[in-house]
């Protein structure tokens, strides 16, 4: 017999049981970067994001599967966009949040959500979690539970139980074992090749000088110029900086050689960053800021700089983000993303599960689309995805 359980913070699951089950490929999934949200106020009732994470124990009171997941009061950070679902409730006057979202916070990045040890008794568990999702739904009233960014593996059980299947798409890189970023760069045509060149000579020319830093290699100076850019992008934007200084100056701590941050330094001051998660295979680009004006530095900070870490490294994937069409001229290339969504109330669920029929045919043909413009001669074959 095993015991679900629902849990209102982190903290109250012990951390080596939870890291036990995220693994060392997804940092975003790690106990310490969730706890360090909560506990300085990056989710919560401010921000819509309540903690309610499923925790499946096994009779001797032994974590065997999780799931971070969360009421939601909007769909603010969450990168599958559903607000003409929510639309659609409020002109049938219902509502449809709050709702379930079982998803790393602000957080677009793919790979597992039901985590559990791999080994013959991983399909079991996860159906467990997934039934668990859409049991709590139905227990609070919620207009549905929604699985982000995860695995395919994991879709083809979430449609076994009744979820419906959305398909997205990002821009990935694959490493093919290049032994530096001039071999990368002979996979490119001529003219694509050209042009990398010429955005990397350009921000030489300026006089900006680029810094790598792990985490724990960050001081504190730096982390405070990094912050204040990364929320000037968010007033730029008019959108919502929802993590804090202290929230990174904390992770750094903890967790430091999971953390990229790229300095570009123009005389003798620091006028943009980038961010990243480092995993044990792959590298996740999350953030960017900028306080001055440069041609070509946010492909230099964001893609290229992470491309040489991971050639340098030997990481074999790089996600450097949401959406992106400009990313596929710079090596990255369409990859499939898919979530899984509960439609509790079978009024909506017919007509969501046509609209999503309808979009997935015309992703598939955009994700072929994109693929006929990759940059390369003879384009890789992308590894499997988590």
């Amino acid at each position: 017999m095993m015991n679900l359980q629902v849990h209102s913070a982190i903290a109250s699951i012990p951390a080596p049981a939870w890291n036990r089950l995220a693994g060392a490929d997804a940092p975003f999934l790690r106990h310490e970067f969730l706890a360090a949200m909560e506990r300085h106020g990056c989710v919560g009732e401010r921000f819509g994001w309540i903690p309610q994470h499923l925790a499946l124990y096994d009779t001797h009171g032994t974590l065997v599967a999780a799931a971070p997941a969360y009421l939601k009061f909007n769909s603010y950070g969450e990168f599958v966009f559903d607000w003409s679902w929510a639309d659609a409730y409020q002109r049938a006057g219902e509502s449809y949040y709050p709702k379930l979202v079982i998803a790393s916070p602000y957080t677009p990045a793919t790979g597992p959500r039901l985590l559990t040890l791999p080994g013959p008794e991983r399909e079991s568990l996860a159906r467990a979690l997934i039934a668990g999702a859409r049991q709590l739904a139905d227990k609070l009233n919620l207009s549905g539970a929604h699985w982000l960014f995860g695995s395919a593996e994991e879709l083809a059980w979430q449609e076994a139980d009744g979820y419906l299947a959305r398909l997205g798409c990002q821009f990935h890189w694959h490493n093919q074992g290049y032994a530096d970023f001039t071999q990368l760069l002979e996979q490119f045509t001529a003219e694509k090749r050209k042009k990398i060149k010429r955005e990397r000579r350009r921000v030489t020319e300026a006089g900006v000088r680029l810094r790598r830093l792990r985490g724990d290699q960050v001081s504190e100076a730096d982390w405070v110029l990094f912050h204040g850019l990364y929320e000037d992008t968010f007033d730029k934007r008019g959108g919502l900086p929802t993590l804090s200084l202290a929230f990174f100056q904390d992770i750094a701590q903890s967790m430091g050689e999971q953390l990229l941050l790229v300095l570009a330094d123009f005389r003798d001051q620091t006028v943009a960053a980038a961010f990243c998660l480092v995993g044990a295979r792959t590298l996740y680009g999350r953030h960017w800021g900028c306080s001055a004006d440069f041609h070509s530095l946010h492909f230099e900070a964001c893609y290229y700089q992470g491309l040489e870490h991971c050639i340098h490294t030997g990481l074999t994937r790089f996600e450097p983000g949401a959406q992106g069409e400009h990313k596929l001229a710079r090596g990255f290339l369409p990859t499939a993303t898919w979530s899984a969504h509960w439609i509790a109330d079978s009024r909506f669920r017919q007509p969501i599960a046509r609209f999503l029929e309808h979009e997935r045919a015309a992703m598939q043909e955009y994700l072929t689309d994109m693929q006929q413009h990759s940059p390369y001669k003879h384009p890789p074959q992308p590894a499997s995805e988590p």
